[in-house]
């Protein structure tokens, strides 16, 4: 897969994310993330590393750790790409619910839902701290 997207700079957040570098269709897949599915048991561990800002809520059993580029997306309440789950492949799939113009970032709702307002954890928003140093 092409991908429509580069690593760059947030022009909002001025931290990593990702920016479209061409003009993106709405409707159009921007990414097929695989997962590796991690236990809820394990949640305890995964809350002691750095991964725990990164990890996705999957089913009842398990959170996944998104590989490709799906934990480098950034949150906004006005989301340009959303998510899906594909329980068969192990997989989120990316994509545009609005067109994208090259040098917008690509940003969901981390909320899932693009139009659930519901404030997201603090942790989360620390706009990766960790990576500063």
């Amino acid at each position: 897969m092409n991908l429509p997207f580069d690593v760059g700079i947030s022009p909002t957040l001025h931290i990593r994310g990702l920016i479209a570098n061409r003009n993106i269709k709405k409707g159009e897949v921007v990414e097929r993330a695989p997962v590796v599915l991690i236990s809820k048991k394990e949640e305890e561990h995964l809350k002691k590393t750095v991964l725990w800002k990164y990890y996705y809520e999957w089913s009842n059993k398990h959170h996944v750790i998104v590989l490709g580029y799906g934990s480098l997306y950034n949150h906004s309440y006005e989301p340009n790409v959303r998510y899906g789950f594909n329980f068969k492949w192990k997989v989120l799939v990316y994509k545009a619910i609005k067109p994208i113009k090259k040098g917008e970032e690509l940003m969901v709702n981390y909320n899932w839902d693009p139009d659930n307002k519901d404030p997201v954890d603090d942790f989360l928003m620390d706009f990766n701290a960790h990576m500063k140093a």
